[in-house]
């Protein structure tokens, strides 16, 4: 019977950042790249995970293949796309700027994409697109790599095993979230099954002779590295099942990830030079956003019964002006006497049960301006969660509740409050 550790969450991530930190990497992009790791092996992702923390990220950075410290340079910038050079730094760093460009620029246009040259391995492709539809966006990512996956009818890695990820918000408990290479398994894949133990799955790995690998997972992946054997494409060898797919959505992959931003594919991925030294992987990645407001956003409210005011000013574009805007078409199409007061919230904005009640209590007694305690409810689930919730907590505590004690005015920030007709929306909101 096998011994089995287990190590709490808390205890792996402060070792990783650690670790990290140590290697040079500064602490805020070290606890990126954990949260980026340590999210694969919660998903059960077990090849992406710390499973390669050593190997992948810090043997690369003690070989002087990857940059501990991260210097991003945008290299051609328009409003909906951007390229950037990540210079061989943290791939989670890189990663997770351009996901946020592309996210920014949806949010604004509709649409981002961001391309990424001269970058390193990413993790799962599943966390980038898990920021997207954390914002309401689709997001969409993909990545060259090593070649390690042989196209149809070949036996030798000639191209990486090239991701295709997709994430769709939803309305559910859980985003819809397809995060899954080109290839049918994993480098990774292969290096786990070594570590527990496992064989090979038949069809996976082909050989130089064009029979399929099968046995101990250890002598498959010295293969692999050798060059002696390669991965197989979604559908397996050969055409029968449909290989030819697989290899197909590989290609697109490859193009989104090199072309875009005239970045090396292909072989040229082997970490190799001329001479046979080790050199940087040279990575490239992609990133798309699709903000969904920006398509049948409103037409779909309506469908549930919502009432839509719609607001084009490419001039006046704060909150301020668009509350103006709302409160005057409410009072044109309602009447002025038809509401005592109007409740703010963002789409993203979650409420207790009891909240209306309690706020209009609050505006019963006379208050003509109230607004919420409110916080982050992900707090634990990743750096950036925390970092909000902390500065909500601060807001609360140190503002707001304080100025309520001493009776003195609070200021009204973006979502969550609630104000009288009588305060004339231009005096009250405008400066949020």
């Amino acid at each position: 019977m096998k011994k089995t550790n287990i190590v709490d969450w808390k205890t792996i991530t402060d070792f990783v950042i650690d670790a990290f930190v140590g290697y040079g990497i500064p602490r805020t992009d070290a606890e990126i790249c954990a949260d980026v790791l340590l999210e694969s092996d919660k998903r059960g992702i077990e090849s992406h995970g710390v499973n390669r923390f050593k190997p992948v990220y810090l043997d690369r950075i003690k070989a002087g293949i990857q940059n501990a410290v991260t210097e991003i340079e945008i290299i051609k910038e328009t409003p909906t796309t951007a390229v950037i050079d990540g210079h061989h730094g943290m791939g989670q760093v890189i990663g997770h700027k351009a996901m946020s460009m592309a996210i920014a620029k949806a949010k604004e246009y509709g649409m981002g994409m961001v391309v990424v040259r001269n970058s390193c391995h990413y993790g799962i492709a599943g966390y980038y697109t898990t920021m997207a539809t954390k914002a309401g966006c689709i997001g969409m990512t993909g990545t060259n790599a090593r070649p390690s996956v042989a196209p149809t009818h070949g036996v030798e890695g000639m191209f990486g095993t090239n991701p295709f990820t997709l994430g769709v918000p939803t309305d559910e408990e859980f985003d819809f979230n397809f995060d899954c290479a080109t290839s049918i398994t994993q480098n990774g894949k292969v290096e786990y099954y070594e570590r527990i133990g496992e064989d090979v799955h038949p069809g996976t790995i082909i050989d130089i002779e064009g029979n399929a690998v099968e046995g101990d997972a250890g002598v498959a992946l010295r293969k692999i590295r050798g060059g002696t054997a390669a991965l197989t494409t979604l559908g397996g060898i050969g055409e029968a099942l449909g290989g030819y797919k697989g290899y197909g959505f590989a290609l697109a992959v490859e193009f989104f990830s090199s072309i875009l931003q005239d970045g090396a594919y292909g072989k040229d991925l082997d970490g190799k030079d001329e001479n046979g030294n080790i050199r940087p992987y040279q990575l490239g990645h992609w990133f798309i956003a699709i903000d969904t407001d920006h398509f049948l956003g409103a037409e779909i409210a309506r469908k549930k019964g919502a009432i839509v005011y719609e607001r084009f000013d490419d001039v006046n574009k704060t909150k301020g002006f668009a509350l103006q805007y709302l409160v005057k078409n409410i009072e044109k199409d309602y009447g002025i006497e038809s509401f005592e007061g109007y409740f703010i919230f963002d789409a993203d904005n979650l409420l207790k049960s009891d909240y209306i009640s309690k706020m209009n209590d609050a505006f019963d007694s006379g208050e003509k301006i109230i607004t919420s305690y409110r916080n982050t409810k992900n707090f634990d689930e990743n750096w950036v969660a925390s970092t909000y919730a902390i500065h909500w907590i601060r807001s609360i505590r140190t503002n707001h509740r304080a100025r309520s004690v001493l009776r003195l005015a609070t200021n009204i920030q973006g979502t969550g409050f609630l104000f009288a007709k009588a305060c004339k929306i231009k005096q009250a909101v405008l400066y949020y």
